[in-house]
């Protein structure tokens, strides 16, 4: 081993977990504050978080904590558990987080890291944004000076005039000396980023909004003669950090109230912690991926830990660990070095700690609401599609209405019901759920993996494909195929975006086909996607796919000519005796090269009648040539052609040739002209080529690969065997 590449890596890790540790400390007082529990109680997350992850976990570079999620679930275990008690509450909320904990170790070993797989995307971001929403509005109040204002979201918006008001009429020079530390806290926060100062940027924006309020704290002892702002104002600190340790009150554990805090707690840490361990998968850039059920026990027993000593959930949170990863963290010591610098800093500066505003803290808290539920997230949701803000909209208004377990489930029903109205096929849903819908096999031609969806692929079964795709080595390249699947959601294909990354960034791809006549009403990569029937189709409805883009750019890197759809041709393969019995019913992503004869284009036809009658998409491609050939056609001698020999089917024997004979299948009417079109020269050409299934109505030829939609690539390929075709047999 390098011992130098050790070290480097080592002052890498310590020099990340500062940094991390500069925001964290803040951000744990803030939250556990916003909470309803003391101050110390997000430090104590943080510290248990940082230790026990990082020996026992199995993610790489993230970082634990106290998350943004549970600030309003535990604020509302405090309040509604205490009743009107808030000291009492918090240790009956205690008593819940190790519960939860308890629960979360009991995920890991049930192997329930794929749990947020079962929430629609767009649920989870409407339940975000309301919890965005509920702590920027109860933080705003904080941020001037109001303590004592509670209520629902509602009434604390249309509180806001009363709020300002009441501080130019009623509020004392201490309150106004805080709000204004606030405020300004609050533009540190929004300009942070607009700063263009390296200076500046050396030291992140919740630490200058300490440092902010420290200056003040100095200013006013030294000219002042004492900070004006009351000491209900500032941070509450025991006096002996490592004393006396807070027993958790399990009295409440028989009654349904305290089961039902218990169940929240667990799934918005649950939910938070696995789309952070996602997100941050994809930003570490050795390209490793976090094993969610080692993770989810460590963070269970590092809740159960943080709970016994007074402390709150320890969750995986997403923009301290984006800190952690930019700050070239490569390992789980940067986790444990934030936790040891931020003990360290606790008890060092704890006299600092305690001249800091509430309103400071809050400012941060206001500004971390708004990036949740910022207007560029509605837009988002607007763009992807009508039915998917209708969606945001009714779980962000019935968690802010109600809670977050009864938001969530609404959300999860108004995802369904959408669902449905799209297909107008309840029956589509509930005669297909339980059934295997997913088929994975090897290609032998291209060795690539093969994934096909029938049915409908969304939130509700998403983990058959995602099982399929695990199995996948990532530095293959597999080809995921819609072309048979009626209906896929938002969530599924901002899934498979990650597992093309994840695939690309292992040296493999993954290629995903078969969406192009899906029906879609937005532009957006990640909008649903309806398989109608053909006559209901508008004109694919919306955006192209990302395959249709890549076929268009293919197409002028050619000079040739694109179009996204083009007349159907009713007979185009009836002319060729192997598809007699086809009726071709769309032609679509045609590529077409000079004078047009030479063709590239996808093609739903189908075969036979009523319940005999299969429905095929595929990629063909169409050479027309400028001398007339004998009718034949060519394909690979599988197992289906040797077989046909015992029915009395032959195909032609090349005697002087007898390798390609055995491996090739030619069959055709004109035995003697076909062995004379197939020279040296030829049979050479197609051994080189032999993948490919070949048919000669004698004026043209059609060339197919697959029964199944061509990626770019094979389109690509395609298109430059077509070409050198042409050129062998025209000259």
């Amino acid at each position: 081993m390098n011992t130098r590449a050790v070290f480097s890596g080592m002052r890498s890790n310590i020099f990340a977990g500062f940094v991390v540790s500069l925001i964290a400390m803040p951000l744990a007082l803030g939250l556990a504050i916003a909470s309803g529990f003391p101050p110390i109680a997000g430090i104590i997350a943080s510290v248990v978080g940082g230790v026990v992850v990082a020996i026992l976990g199995g993610s790489h570079v993230t970082i634990t904590g106290p998350g943004n999620g549970l600030v309003v679930v535990l604020l509302g275990a405090v309040t509604v558990l205490g009743e009107g008690d808030m000291q009492a509450g918090y240790l009956y909320a205690l008593a819940a987080v190790i519960l939860s904990g308890v629960l979360l170790l009991l995920f890991g070993f049930l192997r329930f890291g794929s749990l947020s797989d079962f929430f629609p995307a767009t649920a989870i971001q409407g339940m975000l944004s309301a919890i965005g929403i509920t702590i920027l509005l109860k933080q705003f109040y904080v941020m001037f000076g109001d303590l004592e204002t509670k209520g629902i979201a509602l009434e604390l918006f249309l509180g806001v005039p009363a709020l300002i008001t009441s501080l130019f009429t009623e509020g004392t020079t201490g309150q106004w000396y805080a709000a204004g530390i606030g405020v300004v806290s609050l533009l540190i926060m929004v300009f942070y980023s607009k700063i263009r100062s390296r200076f500046f940027h050396l030291v992140p924006a919740p630490m200058w909004v300490v440092l902010l309020a420290l200056g003040f704290d100095a200013y006013s002892s030294f000219v002042g003669g004492g900070n004006p702002i009351s000491k209900a104002l500032l941070i509450s600190l025991p006096e002996n950090l490592l004393g006396g340790v807070p027993t958790p009150n399990f009295s409440k554990w028989t009654q349904p109230a305290f089961w039902g805090v218990v169940v929240s707690i667990t799934l918005i840490s649950s939910i938070e912690s696995l789309l952070s361990i996602k997100a941050v998968d994809k930003l570490d850039p050795q390209k490793r991926r976090s094993n969610t059920n080692k993770d989810m026990k460590a963070l269970g027993l590092a809740t159960i830990v943080s709970g016994f000593l007074g402390g709150m959930n320890v969750v995986t949170v997403i923009a301290r660990s984006s800190v952690n990863v930019n700050n070239q963290a490569n390992n789980r010591s940067a986790n444990f070095f934030h936790a040891a610098f931020l003990f360290i800093m606790v008890l060092v500066f704890q006299d600092q700690l305690r001249r800091i505003p509430l309103t400071s803290l809050a400012a941060i808290l206001v500004y971390t609401g708004y990036k949740l539920a910022a207007p560029a997230v509605f837009v988002r949701m607007y763009q992807i599609g009508k039915e998917q803000l209708l969606v945001f909209l009714t779980t962000l208004i019935s968690t802010l209405l109600t809670d977050l377990m009864t938001g969530i489930l609404i959300g999860l029903f108004a995802t369904f019901i959408v669902h449905v109205l799209l297909n107008k096929a309840f029956w589509l849903f509930s005669r297909n759920l339980l059934k295997p819908n997913v088929l994975m096999y090897k290609e032998n031609e291209t060795q690539n993996y093969y994934v096909g969806i029938i049915h409908f692929c969304t939130f509700l079964n998403f983990y058959k494909l995602k099982s399929k795709l695990d199995k996948i080595p990532q530095n293959e390249r597999a080809v995921v195929d819609f072309s048979l699947c009626s209906f896929v959601d938002h969530t599924v294909q901002e899934s498979l975006q990650n597992y093309e990354e994840l695939f690309e960034r292992k040296g493999g791809a993954l290629e995903i086909i078969g969406l192009d006549i899906h029906e879609t009403d937005s532009s957006h990569p990640f909008a649903v996607r309806t398989l109608r029937p053909l006559k209901k189709l508008r004109v694919f409805g919306g955006g192209r796919t990302k395959r249709q883009l890549q076929l268009e750019a293919l197409a002028h890197e050619k000079g040739w000519v694109y179009k996204e759809t083009a007349a159907t041709q009713k007979r185009m393969l009836r002319d060729h005796p192997v598809y007699q019995t086809t009726s071709v019913e769309r032609v679509y992503n045609l590529i077409e090269g000079p004078n047009k004869r030479l063709s590239l284009f996808d093609i739903n036809y189908s075969e036979g009648a009523f319940i005999a009658k299969e429905n095929i998409q595929t990629t063909l491609l169409r050479v027309q040539l400028e001398r007339e050939i004998p009718v034949f056609s060519f394909d690979r001698e599988l197992l289906l052609e040797k077989l046909s020999h015992l029915a009395g089917i032959h195909d032609i024997d090349f005697p002087d040739y007898p390798e390609f004979s055995r491996d090739f299948y030619v069959q055709g009417n004109n035995p003697k002209k076909i062995r004379a079109l197939f020279d040296a020269k030829m049979v050479s050409f197609f051994s080189a080529y032999g993948f490919y299934h070949i048919m000669s109505n004698g004026r043209e030829l059609i060339v197919r690969q697959f029964l199944r939609p061509a990626t770019p690539a094979e389109a690509a390929a395609m298109i430059e065997f077509g070409l050198a075709l042409k050129e062998k047999i025209d000259g």
